[in-house]
């Protein structure tokens, strides 16, 4: 029974190695990192081990913008394989939204510090000031970024990037992106392009997609190529053995919180499945201030069957719905019981979540129309209308138009956006 049993154990690993042989794509989301050795090596690991990228900063005074995410394969930060390292001088800290070693909350401004472990100035990119100065880039020869990202336009870590390379172009100092997946894959794009004509901010400084479809390093190339108007000198660490297909969990590589509300990799796709609706404040709770966040739809006038039972009638591809009740301890109705739905990605490779979240819009303003959720008095004094980049979702929403009919209203652009984006793939 014993040889019998690992006999078939044997087998299903043969299967295994087989069906990732044959370039298999996973379909499921799992917490379980099965592969002792990652198949994908992140941008440190390669600039690290390959003398044609390392001799771009060895021996030179290097300036990082990083926080906790920046790791390699083993957990092991960034900052301290560098310090550590004999042929560097890592001279310079620079913290986005969270900082550094991500101690700050969502929004709140990052200070100016000293980095407790290793004693290297920080200087904070989200404080009193968003883009390098003279001071902060004084005595650096070139500067790394190594941060990951969710894929989403509103998450502010890639305006940091595009803002610090303005900067350095502007003083001759290399930059170099040490590349990291697109949790949620970087095989498609979603949602709405931006246009900052209508609203630019640090939650959508250019007019790309929501959901854009590049990694760190080739979204920094998009920026170089098409919106920096003095380019810099870049170079991107590319990874080894990723394809544009991959979800976190298929790359084998940890996932470190990019954010407080973004525990894990499939949160990634959440944020984009409820983070717009998030943004209308004391409108709607989307999880947070619960167990549950971004997958939520959840607030006191909410009918939490009819809502389930309306989004279920929409057969929403990859997205199942339950009915939910709980009460928030902080954010959006603390401490108030609310009801509402439990969003479950059931596909995620199949899922849209900002097409999805479309639906959600025009479910709540069908089933909701007197809660005025998105008028001007309400959405348009919150900052949905920043992270969509324009007013007329919000307006067409407000209008009773069909979900189908917003979507097709923008994918004139979308193609625009697909065709420019394809001439920076690295994978």
């Amino acid at each position: 029974m014993i040889r019998r049993s690992f006999a078939l154990l044997a087998a299903a690993f043969l299967l295994l190695a087989t069906a990732c042989a044959s370039g298999h794509k996973s379909s499921g989301y799992t917490d379980v990192l099965s592969m002792a050795s990652p198949p994908v090596k992140p941008g440190i690991e390669v600039l690290l081990s390959d003398p044609g990228y390392f001799d771009l900063i060895r021996g030179k005074r290097v300036g990082l913008i990083t926080n906790p995410s920046g790791v390699d394969s083993k957990l092991r930060s960034t900052v301290d394989l560098l310090h550590q390292h004999p042929d560097v001088q890592l001279v310079a800290l620079y913290g986005p939204e969270h900082g550094v070693r991500g101690d700050v909350y969502a929004g709140d401004k990052v200070e100016d510090a000293v980095d407790p472990i290793t004693g290297i100035p920080e200087f904070s990119l989200y404080g009193k000031t968003r883009r390098p100065n003279d001071e902060m880039l004084a005595g650096i020869d070139v500067m790394l970024y190594d941060i990951q990202d969710v894929g989403a336009s509103s998450y502010t870590f890639i305006y940091t990037m595009s803002h610090a390379m303005e900067a350095c172009a502007e003083r001759g100092i290399p930059f170099i992106v040490l590349d990291r997946p697109n949790p949620c894959g970087a095989d498609y794009v979603d949602g709405m392009v931006l246009d900052t004509t209508q609203f630019k901010s640090f939650v959508g400084y250019y007019d790309i997609n929501y959901m854009y479809g590049l990694t760190p390093g080739e979204t920094a190339m998009l920026f170089n190529g098409e919106f920096l108007e003095t380019p810099v000198d870049l170079t991107v660490v590319p990874m080894r053995g990723y394809e544009r297909w991959m979800r976190q969990w298929d790359t084998g590589l940890p996932f470190v919180p990019t954010s407080t509300h973004i525990p894990t990799a499939r949160h990634a796709f959440y944020y984009s499945l409820t983070g717009i609706i998030g943004e209308i404040r004391k409108g709607v709770n989307i999880g947070v201030g619960y167990t549950l966040p971004f997958e939520c739809i959840a607030a006191p006038w909410i009918d939490q069957n009819e809502l389930a039972a309306e989004l279920r009638s929409r057969n929403i591809p990859g997205l199942l719905v339950r009915p939910i009740s709980f009460t928030p301890k902080y954010a959006t109705f603390a401490d108030e019981p609310i009801e509402g739905v439990h969003l479950i990605i059931s596909d995620y490779r199949t899922i849209r979540p900002v097409s999805a979240q479309i639906h959600i819009m025009t479910a709540l303003q069908k089933l909701y129309p007197e809660v005025g959720l998105f008028t001007d008095e309400f959405g348009g004094k919150s900052a949905f209308d920043k992270v969509c980049g324009t007013s007329d979702i919000r307006h067409r929403v407000l209008a009773g138009e069909s979900a189908e009919a917003i979507i097709a209203s923008y994918q004139d652009r979308v193609k625009e956006f697909e065709s420019m984006r394809k001439g920076y793939f690295l994978y």
